[in-house]
């Protein structure tokens, strides 16, 4: 998949894509009925696998305007095409909002195993460079000024605390099912099992939900139709990704600037060029992964917006808003992920500039200092004037370890 409006969006893959839609929405409906049949509310199970294809996601995307969503037209078509008589059973009990919830999710899980695993190369990169460089001193800057002196080392181990805590956070959301029938009451499902002679139609349904959840690997849970709390926490993670990238990016691509020139990008055939300026060698990679911090928060909070906004037991239009909004969140943040691995895997870091800019700078830089030391009647003493940064990076470095430990 390419995107000519998001340079890069190819490395996303399949993540999210019509196609990963459709398949994954069949994969629900396959749980659902696999479930029924096991329950011994429908007769037998059929299989759907296959029956709609990628190439007629045009045909399926215009019969969705009809309805407002896609199941529909799916369904007819699962039933018109499955062998045998659980062709019938096809999506009954189950709700649209169900499939679409359902199907969501999975997609979300390949994106969150996705960019843990970029996580994981982003935090290894991290602790190396902060360890490599937690006695290369550099100017320390705040408004855009010098300030006092720090460690290239503490800087970087403000970046990983930064990866580090959107990892817990995308450790942290939960993936469930959601299986609610109509209203969330799952009332057809149950009928049906009265009708079909089920000797507890609740409790039987009650398992085939447990079933169907436990078959695509997804947690069992209440139906949740206007509670949209999945969706929120998944997009509060990813733009934590996006917020903890964007940060380190921006610091790139200003040390890069050839009048600072501490840091460069790793270098690649054609990468950085200008159309019309041979000299030029621009940041891309951090020019990209900015362009996803700057647009992934207006994402996440149109996912706010609509789960404020998620009325009665099906929202008119919120609901609907979800779909493209977590698309686009999710290819994005991935697509932010792979930049900053890369950028971190090739960063150059010229400690001989860091040095000497440092240097140059350095009446400045202690300036502080000397005004500690009249304020507390003292001389001020000619160390490095670093404070705690060397026990900042200790720490951040063993919380890196315990963490790649855990998801080794």
């Amino acid at each position: 998949m390419s995107d000519l409006f998001w340079p890069g969006d190819e490395r996303a893959g399949d993540l999210v894509t019509e196609a990963s839609w459709l398949a994954a929405m069949a994969r629900v409906e396959q749980a659902w009925l696999d479930a029924l049949a096991r329950a011994e509310i429908a007769p037998t199970s059929a299989e759907l696998t296959g029956l709609v294809g990628p190439d007629e996601l045009a045909t399926v995307a215009r019969a969705a305007e009809a309805t407002g969503n896609p199941v529909p037209a799916l369904v007819a078509l699962w039933r018109e095409r499955a062998a045998g008589p659980g062709a019938h059973w096809v999506h009954r009990g189950l709700t649209s909002q169900d499939v679409i919830d359902t199907s969501l999710v999975l997609l979300l899980r390949d994106v969150v195993n996705r960019v843990r695993q970029e996580q994981r190369d982003q935090v290894g990169s991290l602790a190396a460079l902060a360890h490599a460089h937690r006695g290369t001193v550099i100017a320390g800057r705040t408004l855009t000024q010098h300030a006092v002196p720090t460690t290239f080392g503490l800087k970087t181990a403000g970046w990983l605390t930064g990866v580090l805590d959107a990892a817990d956070a995308l450790d942290r959301v939960a993936l469930p099912g959601q299986f609610g029938g109509a209203a969330g009451t799952l009332s057809a499902a149950v009928e049906l099992a009265r009708l079909r002679g089920v000797a507890d139609p609740v409790s039987a349904v009650s398992s085939a939900v447990a079933d169907a959840a436990s078959a695509l690997s997804l947690r069992p849970a209440a139906p949740w139709h206007t509670t949209r709390t999945t969706f929120t926490a998944i997009g509060d993670a990813l733009v934590a990704g996006t917020d903890a990238w964007g940060r380190l990016a921006a610091d790139v691509a200003t040390l890069s600037r050839p009048e600072i020139g501490e840091l460069a990008e790793p270098a690649a055939g054609g990468r950085g060029g200008s159309s019309t300026m041979p000299q030029k060698r621009n940041p891309v990679l951090s020019v990209l992964i900015r362009r996803a911090a700057l647009t992934a928060p207006a994402l996440a909070s149109t996912l706010h917006l609509a789960a404020a906004l998620a009325g009665d037991e099906r929202p008119d239009g919120a609901w609907h808003a979800e779909w493209s909004t977590v698309r686009d969140l999710a290819r994005r943040a991935v697509v932010a992920a792979s930049h900053t691995s890369e950028l971190l895997r090739g960063l150059r870091v010229d400690v001989d500039r860091m040095r000497a800019t440092a240097e140059a700078a350095w009446p400045g830089l202690t300036a502080e200092r000397r005004s500690v030391a009249a304020f507390a009647g003292g001389e001020p003493c000619e160390d490095g004037y670093l404070g705690v940064a060397d026990d900042v990076i200790t720490a951040v470095l063993a919380r890196a370890h315990a963490n790649l430990a855990a998801t080794r």
